[in-house]
This record gives structure tokens, sequence and C-alpha cells, in this order.
């Protein structure tokens, strides 16, 4: 199905009557928007990242980019506020503090170059630049745990400048791309931050960042009606996908958790480079 059907249709159904809208309209296409939002809040909520690798792609078979982007972005800054409850003492609250600042200098940035750049491109470096990082972090880790190497995959230690820089760049994806998440999680991961500290202040900057964002897009670029009714009518359905989600990242260890975020990382960057590639085929 194309995007232009899909979002014709979404907003027909919605535009009938909210809840009666969207259950009256194409089964299979309601189905799967439920199913995959509950899904992503469920690996979200295990791991501190992962809701966007999974929606955006399914949301675009339904969906124009720009309302598939606010749709993730809704339901993640209200899926980042359930989910963080219960971990608020692990947050690093100076580390979060200087990731939401570089966040605010790299969002007017990212909101620039998604009314202007070449949205192929972009996607193409972005997802280039994460598969490569999660390579880099996957052969890094192997080596450092084969006997008698007695390395740590830890490349550098954190400081100040770099939580700044990386939540510039965190800003800046999110804006662009809808996905915070990877710049903010390799940079955590390569300086080897505690698996529940990493989490939790992910899921924090999360509930700032896509507030923020949200907040940006409305007041620029506006949000219509449509996309804010579908977020409400999938939003129980995350709410239940980060319940059931966070009873097993709390049992998660530091081994299967850091191997998760990778895999995470490199289905991310793979999916955006395809996705580049696929469209710079068709255009």
């Amino acid at each position: 199905m194309n995007t232009g059907f899909g979002s014709w249709l979404l907003g027909m159904s919605l535009g009938a009557g909210a809840v009666g809208g969207m259950l009256g309209m194409a089964g299979s296409i309601f189905i799967v928007l439920a199913a995959t939002t509950f899904g992503s809040a469920l690996l979200y909520s295990i791991s501190g990242f992962g809701f966007a690798v999974l929606a955006v792609p399914l949301f675009l078979l339904f969906l124009d980019p720009e309302r598939a982007i606010q749709l993730v972005i809704i339901i993640s800054t209200v899926l980042s506020i359930i989910v963080l409850r219960g971990l608020l003492p692990a947050i690093a609250p100076r580390l979060l503090l200087r990731l939401a600042l570089g966040s605010l200098v790299g969002l007017p940035l990212g909101l620039i170059a998604f009314r202007y750049t070449d949205p192929i491109l972009v996607r193409a470096a972005a997802g280039a630049m994460i598969f490569g990082f999660a390579i880099l972090m996957a052969v890094s880790r192997r080596r450092s745990g084969q006997p008698g190497q007695g390395k740590h995959w830890t490349v550098f230690a954190m400081n100040p400048g770099f939580d700044l820089a990386a939540g510039a760049v965190s800003g800046f994806a999110g804006a662009l791309v809808g996905q915070p998440g990877p710049p903010v999680l390799i940079y955590l991961l390569l300086a080897g931050a505690a698996a529940r500290t990493v989490r939790a202040t992910l899921l924090a900057f999360f509930a700032l960042s896509y507030g923020v964002t949200l907040a940006s897009h409305a007041a620029t670029i506006g949000v219509p009606a449509p996309t804010w009714l579908a977020a409400g009518i999938l939003i129980p359905f995350a709410f239940l996908g980060g319940l059931a989600g966070r009873p097993i990242g709390d049992r998660l260890g530091a081994e299967a958790f850091a191997m998760l975020a990778i895999a995470l990382l490199g289905v991310a960057g793979a999916y955006t480079l395809g996705a580049a590639a696929v469209a710079f085929a068709t255009a």
C-alpha cells in the first residue's frame, strides 16, 4: 500500500470519529499499527531505546514520512514518561542536564534540515554512521572478551564536553529523522556506562527531548488533528507494552543489555541505510 493512500485512509477514518473511525478502517492496517506500537514499546521499556527502530518502518507503509515521524514523536513522549517510573534513582542528573542542554543546541539545526535538506542523503549518511558504530562496538567487545587480551572495550571516559556534544547530535537527529536515541546510546556504550544508568538516563532524556521536539514541530511545522487523534488511540497499546517490558528490563544483565543495544543499533543503521537506497533507486 502506498503512503498517500494510507495517509488518506487514516485521515478519513479518524475524521469519521476517533475511536469508531479507527476501528472502522481496514482491519489489517489497525492491527499492524497497534501491534507495532505494542511491540516497539515492549522493546523500548526493556532497553531504553528502539521504539523508532520498529515503529517508523511500518508506520511509513501507511503514512507519509512527516506524519509517521510526528506520530512516533508523540507516542514516544508519553511512553518515556510511563516507563521511567521506577528508574528515577538510577538517573545521572548532571549527565541528563548536559545531554538536554546539548539537544537544545542541535534541535533548531535539525528542524531547518527537516524542512530544506534532501532526506535521502540525510538518511543514507545517518544509517551508514549508526551501522558503522554498531559493527565497531561489536568487534571491540568481542576482542576485549578474548582470553589473554586484557583489554576493556571502553573507548573513552565521559566528560562534560562530550556530554554536550552527544546531546547536540541527538537533538539534531531527533528533529530530522525522529531518532534521538542512537547518538546518546552510542556515546554511553563507548564510555562504558552502567546498564541501568544507561537505560534510566536514556528514558529520562527521551522524555525531555521528545517533548521539546514535539512542541517545536507543533509550533513551526504543525501537527494535524488526525495525527493527534491517531496517537491518542495508539498510546494505550504503547502503555501496555511499556508495562510488560519494564520487569524484563529490570532483570537484564549488563552483558545482555550491551548486546541487545548493539543489535538494535545495527538494525536501526541497516534499515535507515536500506530505506535511503530504495528511495534513491525509485526517485
